[in-house]
């Protein structure tokens, strides 16, 4: 067994079926809250990965340079460590766009609008040779809930999946960190929280029950994709999965 250092920003976005799958691979998870009061450590010792999860507060300092959080400069210092030492490490929506900003890339208000709801996105080449999304379907079935978006990419980043409008919907850092824009993390309870006197969905004039009604429709879609995923991720942290990502094709007649 092997522990995952979980960071819930928001008490709305807890780990829940993420959190279910993480345990079904074989990992014990340490869910910390800073919102709550929760210390957060100064390095990743004992810890075999890191999980970060979403939240209603923006990645980017306010215009006076106020954090986002009180936490995040210490969190984005984790995330950097996670990459340096190839510590197994998933980012979901907020995050992903911490993971992005702590290695210089810019998230910033989504020129796009909100995007809300169950969508899909399109899996990019890079994806074949990539440890988990090569066993992602091409265009997968995903939950949206975002205001932000990252506009650039760090540099060393490759991206993994997109969108129409918006094109970093997935990228990994490294070979053992990765970045989701979209949620995977949630049931149908924690879409209808979320809807309930949501000023996102009053910006937008959507109704706050066909929303919830939609991702429900979805959730036995998203699960189909995203329990492998986050299997693979878990069995990546315990070391039992190869990670040779090279690829040989077979000759021609053989």
């Amino acid at each position: 067994m092997g522990t995952a250092l979980v960071i819930e920003n928001d008490p709305t976005d807890d780990p829940r079926r993420l959190g279910e799958w993480l345990v079904e691979g074989g990992l014990e998870l340490r869910v910390l809250r800073p919102h709550a009061g929760d210390e957060l450590p100064d390095d990743l010792d004992g810890y075999v990965a890191l999980v970060v999860l979403g939240g209603d507060q923006h990645a980017y300092p306010a215009p006076d340079g106020t954090p986002g959080a009180p936490w995040f400069p210490k969190l984005e210092g984790l995330l950097r460590k996670a990459v340096r030492h190839r510590v197994p490490t998933l980012g979901v929506c907020l995050g992903a766009q911490l993971l992005a900003t702590a290695h210089a890339g810019l998230v910033e208000r989504s020129p796009s609008g909100p995007e809300v709801g169950p969508g899909v996105v399109g899996r990019r080449d890079a994806a074949e040779s990539d440890l988990l999304f090569r066993y992602v379907p091409l265009i997968p079935d995903v939950l949206q809930w975002h205001s932000d978006e990252i506009t650039e990419l760090p540099r060393a980043a490759t991206l993994l999946a997109a969108s129409t409008r918006y094109p970093h919907q997935a990228f990994r850092l490294g070979d053992r960190a990765w970045g989701l824009q979209f949620h995977i993390e949630c049931d149908t309870a924690m879409i209808a929280e979320w809807a309930r006197g949501s000023a996102l969905l009053a910006e937008l004039g959507y109704d706050e029950d066909l929303v919830v009604a939609a991702c429900d429709r979805v959730m036995a879609d998203v699960e189909e994709v995203w329990q492998p995923f986050a299997v693979r991720f878990a069995a990546l942290a315990l070391g039992e999965l190869d990670d040779d990502t090279r690829r040989s094709l077979p000759l021609l007649g053989h």
